[in-house]
């Protein structure tokens, strides 16, 4: 009896290993470039393409029942059109559907075609060959390394911008030798390095100046920089190793190649595709629980010519597409993936879209940003787009929260290394965040980017957390930015007729608070972190800023608690007077760097932070600043590694500043870590200031010098320093600052008010108090026609009573 008993649990043992081993396999199919789409899909049998094993698994009645599986054998799937997957490709929870690479085979999708090319010597060390009849193509990959279009100045991976650039990029006297440059392309730099501008090249005059359309890629439009320019794709300036132009009309391909490339083993790949995979469903039938594990995606085309749609009120326009794009999809997750020199955005999740995960993924060398995250604007209340746009307060709709649900939401970047971000369009960000709730950024490793690593667009409608990143080496080509930047351009800002002790309540209505902890910043191209134009509802606390400090514009609630500000400080810009602020229990290592603060109160409560001397403590004493706060050496235990905390004896202690770990920054995965680059750590000065001169003597002598002088009754100076960001305008623009205008001065009986900033008077532009004087002395008593910037906005009036 025991026996049969005993046989009987056996098998009974063996059944439970059976079904439990058929529901942890579940359903397998595979692909492999050598396959064909007449097999099976079997291991022994696969299939060729990634859209018959699609299709197999939508007709294979087992979506929702088991787990299915699409493994991709080693070797690159080059795709004629995106893989699109809908709500019919859906699994469930409890049975997902994956795609992923075969054990630790390396597969990679590409939008692009490899070219069987016969190659003949040109001139000069070009080489020419003829390609296949219709191909258009923007990028052109040689072993697997992206070349650059024949361009002027020459690529020169050590300048910047642009990897270099040129005042006369496309000069008449340049363009004198261009035969045809007519599908050429104009890069350059916003006027205040805001980002950049693209062309394409129409034609060219008689006089050898060059026409061209475009210009629409940044959302607060100016002139292009004057200097900071390339061009490309012109056939004339192909003169150096690693450039291209292809002819499309002859159908030929010319190219130098590096020395040490032999064409004739070289493979060679050109661009097709915008698009490599789309997750697209709806909103009542989304496409649900599908992964992408551990694949490589590689050739998509670049798409800063449809960089055009507006982002609210940000600096930003974007294009609304990446080479993963998210469109109504919900718990999708994209790990351990790999994404290389991709040409636009790299993961783009556009609209609704709920619990989608990017985890252990290596995204490098793309064309615009990294993972982005962009809900649709008609979710927002009162949604203005250009900078310059104001509503009243009557005007606005004062419910709380979004007007749709058509937004990301409750999303994870997770664990990933992001670098060489914005090679080809410089509004672009490791990670973009608009119009979006709830979205996680967390142990992610963010550098070598041209703009922000992190980019919040406005506070619609935040909840977002910042955690354990390390970001660093940022701001690389632009200017008035952060390694970490947000806007705050919401319904508040800039609103006409509002009531003071309304505003803070307007401000509240779009966001929920959003986090940033447990992090280390570095940008030495502007401030660690910046909380730009209104940025509200923000608490910041167990950070560490090694170069730039923490910058609060205007904005409401912020609380900043328990950070480490190595070498710098706060920066508080252009607060409201009831901004309701907090800033407490930070190890400050700099006076704060206060610029257009208001009259009165400034903040809820700026105390017990910890200083190096009483000269920075005391600066803003006039203000009730820092009155309990404290002055020592905070004793950190290992600077020169990196090791912040304070020792048991710290006196930091004593203004209940808590320790936090040092070791967590950054990615986590064993093979991004053993890659990832760490930032460049200061030398900690403990006598930046001394005790008795808080802005040391240089700062002091730049101070003296710039006392304001009188001009029609205003306390007037000229600009430096951070007054170009306050005011939002450019150095190369600058302007007189009106430090204070009297009631009963003429400046005030034309119309000026206290902090509005001249820049042209009669058709001239004024940068000093000596410009300014003569440019009035000039106009001999006839009027005086005047544009000035007030709140950010130009504005221009007619001055008729003056003083010569």
């Amino acid at each position: 009896m025991c026996e049969i008993m005993s046989m009987k649990m056996k098998c009974f043992a063996v059944l439970i290993i059976l079904v439990f081993a058929h529901v942890a396999l579940g359903v397998e199919y595979y692909v492999a470039p050598g396959g064909s789409d007449d097999n099976p899909g079997t291991e022994k049998k696969p299939f060729k393409t990634l859209e018959t094993a699609r299709d197999a698994v939508r007709e294979s009645g087992k979506l929702g029942k088991e787990s299915v599986t699409v493994y991709l054998r080693e070797g690159i799937y080059h795709l004629d059109k995106a893989l699109v997957l809908g709500s019919g490709d859906s699994g469930t929870a409890k049975c997902p559907v994956t795609y992923a690479c075969y054990r630790n085979e390396k597969a990679v999708i590409s939008g692009g075609m490899k070219l069987a090319l016969d190659w003949k010597p040109y001139q000069s060390g070009i080489f020419q060959t003829i390609t296949p009849a219709g191909l258009d193509f923007d990028q052109l990959f040689v072993n697997g390394e992206r070349q650059h279009m024949a361009r002027y100045p020459n690529y020169d991976a050590d300048t910047y911008p642009y990897n270099g650039a040129a005042a006369d990029a496309f000069s008449p006297a340049r363009a004198a030798k261009w035969n045809n440059p007519v599908g050429g392309y104009i890069h350059a730099m916003h006027r205040a390095r805001w980002g950049g501008y693209h062309y394409r090249i129409t034609g060219k005059k008689p006089d050898n100046n060059v026409t061209y359309e475009g210009g629409w890629q940044n959302n607060r439009p100016g002139r292009m920089h004057g200097t900071e320019r390339f061009v490309e794709n012109i056939f004339e300036e192909l003169d150096t190793e690693g450039e291209w132009y292809h002819n499309a009309a002859e159908n030929t391909l010319y190219y130098m190649p590096d020395k040490g490339v032999d064409l004739k083993k070289a493979v060679v790949e050109v661009v097709r595709l915008r698009h490599l995979v789309e997750f697209k469903g709806a909103k009542e039938t989304p496409v649900s629980h599908i992964n992408i594990s551990g694949i490589t995606f590689r050739h998509a085309a670049r798409t800063f010519m449809d960089t055009k749609e507006p982002l609210l009120r940000s600096d930003w326009a974007i294009y609304r597409g990446g080479a993963l794009f998210f469109a109504a999809a919900e718990d999708c997750s994209i790990t351990d993936c790999e994404f290389d020199q991709l040409g636009g955005n790299t993961i783009f999740a556009s609209g609704y879209n709920r619990r989608l995960t990017v985890k252990g993924c290596h995204i490098h060398g793309s064309g615009a940003s990294g993972v982005c995250f962009v809900g649709d604007p008609k979710s927002v209340r009162s949604a203005l787009f250009n900078y310059g746009q104001r509503l009243s307060y009557g005007e606005i709709d004062k419910t709380p929260g979004p007007k749709t649900d058509d937004y990301p939401a409750e999303c994870v970047v997770d664990d990933c290394l992001i670098h060489d971000i914005g090679i080809v369009e410089k509004q672009a960000a490791g990670v973009q965040i608009s119009m979006a709730q709830k979205i996680t950024v967390r142990h992610c490793s963010i550098y070598d980017v041209g703009r922000a690593g992190i980019n919040i667009g406005e506070g619609a409608f935040g909840g977002h957390v910042i955690e354990f990143c390390d970001v660093f080496d940022t701001v690389l080509e632009t200017g008035d930015h952060g390694s970490f930047n947000s806007w705050g351009r919401d319904r508040f800002w800039g609103v006409r007729d509002a009531p003071k002790d309304k505003l803070a309540e307007l401000a509240l209505l779009d966001t929920e608070v959003s986090t940033i902890r447990n992090s280390r910043w570095r940008c030495d191209h502007g401030w660690d972190v910046d909380l730009d134009d209104g940025s509200s509802y923000y608490e910041i606390y167990n950070n560490v800023f090694l170069h730039g400090g923490l910058k609060l514009r205007e904005g409401f609630c912020r609380k900043v608690y328990n950070n480490i500000s190595v070498n710098s400080t706060l920066h508080p810009h252009v607060w409201y007077e009831n901004s309701q602020d907090v800033i407490t229990g930070n190890i400050w290592m700099a006076p704060y760097a206060a610029v257009q603060m208001p009259s009165g109160a400034w903040g809820k409560e700026v105390d017990r932070n910890m200083f190096m001397t009483d000269g920075q403590r005391l600066k803003y004493k006039n203000k009730n600043w820092d009155l309990n706060s404290i002055v020592g050496d905070p004793m950190f235990v290992d600077p020169d590694k990196g090791d912040y905390r304070v020792k048991p004896e710290s006196p930091a202690l004593k203004i209940g500043f808590k320790n936090f770990p040092m070791d967590k920054f950054g990615v986590q995965k064993a093979d991004l870590k053993a890659i990832a680059r760490t930032p460049e750590l200061p030398e900690v000065s403990y006598r930046m200031n001394a005790t008795l001169n808080p802005l040391g003597r240089k700062a002091k002598i730049r101070e003296t010098r710039r006392r304001a002088s009188k001009w029609q009754g205003a306390a007037a100076r000229g600009m430096s320093g951070e007054d170009y960001s306050a005011f939002g305008v450019s150095k190369e623009d600058g302007g007189i600052h009106l430090v204070s205008v009297h009631p009963r001065s003429l400046a005030a009986a034309a119309g000026f008010q206290t902090d509005d900033l001249i820049q042209v008077v009669n058709g001239k532009r004024v940068k000093t108090i000596k410009e300014l004087y003569e440019t009035t002395a000039a106009a001999e008593g006839k009027p005086l026609e005047i544009q000035y910037v007030r709140a950010q906005a130009v504005e221009k009036l007619t001055m008729t009573g003056y003083a010569k």
